[in-house]
Formats: C-alpha cells, structure tokens, sequence
C-alpha cells in the first residue's frame, strides 16, 4: 500500500468517526409528532396517490347493477368479467381495487413498457383481497371473477 493510500485511509476513517459523533450528539429524547408530517422530505412525493374511483368507466358481463359509491370507493360488482377504463391520471398513480372473494387483475405495465401483468388475488387474513395497479396513462384494466359467481370490488380512494 501506497503512502498516498494509507493518507487517504486515514482520512476516511476519520470522517467515519466525526459522522458518528455528530449523529449521537444531535440525537434527542423526543420521539417527534406523528401529526407534524414528513417535512421537506414530503416533497419528494408531491403528485403520487391513489386514482380518483370518479375518473374510472365501468363496462362489466353481464351487466350487474350500477356502480355504487360509498364512503371508501365506487363498489363495482360483476358475473364473470369487467372492464375499467382509467381516465389519464396525469402523473403515475395507483388504482387501488379491493374485495372480500378472490378476483384477477389484467392491466398494461406503466412507461414505454409492452408488457401485460396477470394477478390472482386472494384474500388475506385480514379477509381483504387488495390488488394495487400502477396508472400513467389512460389504461383498461380487466377484473374476472374465477368460476362465473359473481364479484364484488371497491375501487378504493386510498
């Protein structure tokens, strides 16, 4: 090893320890206020959320009774299959779909990407199946219900 690399050593490390003394010194004992917000930080996700369930058209077979809203959503319910049409959001957003029976989601990836995701969603033990589907552009996402016996699913706010 080289003189100029033991220097360099050295400094680095010194750095390390002058970073962790700075740390510990300025750590306090309050734990902070969950309300206050994250701060500048929340900058970072400025434009990003969830789709509003109002800007989604709704076409399902066979056709089922009209949307309906609700406090937490629109509730879409459906024979066999559904088709969303998601108006452009904008900015990337995610459509958030959830339900009391396993359903399937079929939706285009977000970007330049030609790419189609299949998911099979199934309820946890919570007793919620929840699909998220990212949204950058006006998009149709398709709901099936396995086995033809008829579907419920919320297009959630949040």
């Amino acid at each position: 090893m080289s003189g100029r690399q033991k220097v360099l050593l050295v400094a680095l490390a010194v750095l390390l320890v002058g970073l962790y003394v700075v740390a510990v010194a300025g750590r306090g004992d309050d734990r902070g206020d969950p309300a206050a917000g994250p701060g500048p930080l929340g900058r970072l996700g400025r434009g990003a959320g969830a789709v509003d369930p109002a800007t989604v058209g709704v076409a399902c077979l066979p056709p089922a009774a009209d949307p309906a809203p609700t406090a937490d959503g629109v509730v879409v319910a459906f024979g066999s299959t559904c088709r969303l049409r998601v108006a452009d959001p904008g900015a990337l957003r995610t459509l958030v779909l959830r339900g009391a029976a396993p359903f399937e989601v079929t939706a285009r990836a977000p970007g330049d990407a030609d790419v189609t995701v299949t998911d099979e969603v199934a309820p946890g033990p919570d007793g919620a199946a929840v699909a998220k589907v990212a949204v950058d552009r006006e998009t149709e996402v398709l709901l099936r219900c396995p086995g033809g016996g008829g579907c419920a699913v919320t297009l959630a706010r949040s």
